[in-house]
């Protein structure tokens, strides 16, 4: 029979940290994601001031760099919000 705890020793037990080591591997995870996508957005510069390079309007860095630093900001946002299992029940 499994006995009750009061609210006492069940806020004693909850002190801690508000993100448990999942969350921290999942904020790493997100903020790489984000990383990626800057990456992606590097270059199309050109040498000399005096020369239009059209490669800065590329499908790369106009559509898909955004949409992967969006959706690592999503992913971010997910990892924070997760609730972490709690395994002493």
């Amino acid at each position: 029979m499994k006995k009750k705890k009061s609210v006492r020793e069940q806020s004693v037990n909850d002190a801690g940290f508000a993100l448990s080591k999942e969350n921290y591997r999942l904020i790493a995870i997100g903020f790489a994601i984000i990383v990626l996508g800057f990456i992606l957005m590097i270059g199309g510069g050109s040498d000399d001031p005096e020369v239009f390079n059209p490669e800065i309007f590329s499908f790369r860095r106009i559509t898909v760099a955004p949409l992967i630093i969006l959706s690592g900001l999503i992913f971010e946002i997910y990892a924070i919000l997760k609730k972490p299992k709690n395994t002493n029940e």
